[in-house]
C-alpha cells in the first residue's frame, strides 16, 4: 500500500465543505456503478465506448446525484476526466478526481467527488498465494478519506475478480482470495477504532451468500451492514412469507445476457458505525429507461446523515 495526495492537473478544485454547510446540508449522498468497459483509447480486444453508451452513463448518474460516487471498469485518467466534464455540462459539478491504476492495464477503480479527498490511500500492489503461485489483485482497492465538518468516512472500493475463466488460477478461487485481501483493511481499520466510519462498495463479482461476499462481510461485531437498497416502485417491508430472508422487492443490479440472468453483485457494505448514519429511505436503485444501453450494471445508492449516532 501507498499513501498519496494526488489530483489531477486538470481538475478543477472546489473550497473545502464549512461546518456551517455540513449543519445545513446535514445528509451526504455516496453510489457506486460499474460502467461496463467505460474506454476511449483502443487497449487489448475491449471495445470503446460510444458516444451513446457514454450519454447513457451520464444520464444513469445524473439521476443518483450523488455527493461522491465510486466507478469500476473506468478506463484510462482521461476518460475519467472526459466523464466528469461532461457531468458539469449536465449540472454535476464533482471536482475532485481519483484514479487507481493497479495490474489491469485495462480497466481501473476510481471516484469523483463533490468533496475534497482528506486522505487517498492506495492499495495497488495487494497480491495472495495462490496453489504456491503469486498473484496480484487485479484492479487493486482505492481508499479515500473525507471530513465534513466535525464528521468524518472513509470509502473503500473494489473490482473482485470477475467469473470469467482464465489460465492462471480458477476465477472462483481467485475472487475468494481478493475478498480476504480486503478484508484484511477491514479488520485493520476497525482494530485501530471499532467506532470508525467507513463503506466498502463496487463490484464484488458474486451474491451476498457466495463465499467472498460473505468472507468480506464477516461476523459478529465487526461484521458489515448490507444496505441493500431495493427500486422505488412501491415495494416496503419485510419478507411476509419468511423474515429470515430478504425482502422481495427489486434489488438486482447487474445483467448477464450469456444466460439472460438478473443478479445483484454491486454491494455498498457499512461498518457498525458508520450503519447507524444510514438513511435507508433515501437509500434506492435508480430506474433509467434504457439503462442497459450505458452498461450491463445500475448504479447503487445510500444517503448518509453527517452526524456521529
Amino acid at each position: 500500500m501507498r499513501l498519496h495526495k494526488f489530483f489531477f492537473a486538470t481538475v478543477l478544485f472546489a473550497l473545502p465543505w464549512p461546518l456551517g454547510q455540513a449543519q445545513a446540508q446535514q445528509t451526504f449522498r455516496v453510489a457506486t456503478y460499474n460502467v461496463e468497459n467505460y474506454i476511449l483509447e483502443p487497449i487489448q480486444n475491449r471495445p470503446l465506448k460510444k458516444p451513446q453508451a457514454q450519454e447513457k452513463i451520464v444520464e444513469s448518474i445524473l439521476t443518483t446525484n450523488p455527493d461522491v460516487i465510486a466507478l469500476q471498469e473506468m478506463g484510462k485518467k482521461t476518460a475519467l476526466i472526459k466523464l466528469q466534464a461532461a457531468l458539469k455540462a449536465k449540472g454535476l459539478d464533482l471536482p475532485h478526481a481519483e484514479h487507481l491504476s493497479a495490474f489491469d492495464p485495462a480497466i481501473h477503480v476510481a471516484y469523483l467527488s463533490r468533496f475534497p479527498f482528506k486522505r487517498i490511500m492506495r492499495h495497488d500492489n495487494e497480491s495472495y498465494l495462490l496453489n504456491g503461485r503469486r498473484l496480484h489483485v487485479s484492479r487493486g482497492f482505492a481508499e479515500v478519506e473525507f471530513a465534513l465538518g466535525r464528521y468524518s468516512f472513509s470509502l473503500i472500493t473494489a473490482h473482485l475478480k470477475s467469473k470469467r475463466e482464465v489460465a492462471v488460477a480458477d476465477e472462483a478461487e481467485m475472487r475468494l482470495q481478493e475478498a480476504l485481501r480486503l478484508r484484511r483493511i477491514v479488520d485493520a481499520k476497525l482494530k485501530a477504532n471499532p467506532e470508525v466510519n467507513f463503506a466498502v462498495l463496487g463490484d464484488f463479482n458474486d451474491y451476498y451468500n457466495s463465499k467472498p461476499v460473505k468472507a468480506l462481510v464477516g461476523r459478529g461485531k465487526s461484521q458489515l451492514i448490507d444496505v441493500r437498497p431495493g427500486e422505488r416502485n412501491g415495494d416496503t417491508g419485510l419478507n411476509l412469507i419468511n423474515t429470515k430472508w430478504f425482502p422481495r422487492n427489486v434489488s438486482w443490479t447487474h445483467f448477464y445476457g450469456v444466460e439472460d440472468v438478473y443478479s445483484r453483485i454491486d454491494f455498498i457494505l457499512l461498518s457498525p458505525s458508520m450503519a447507524k448514519e444510514l438513511d435507508r429511505a433515501n437509500s434506492w436503485i435508480p430506474v433509467v429507461g434504457n439503462w442497459g444501453h450505458g452498461s450491463d450494471h445500475r448504479p447503487v445508492v445510500a444517503t448518509f446523515l453527517a452526524e456521529d449516532k
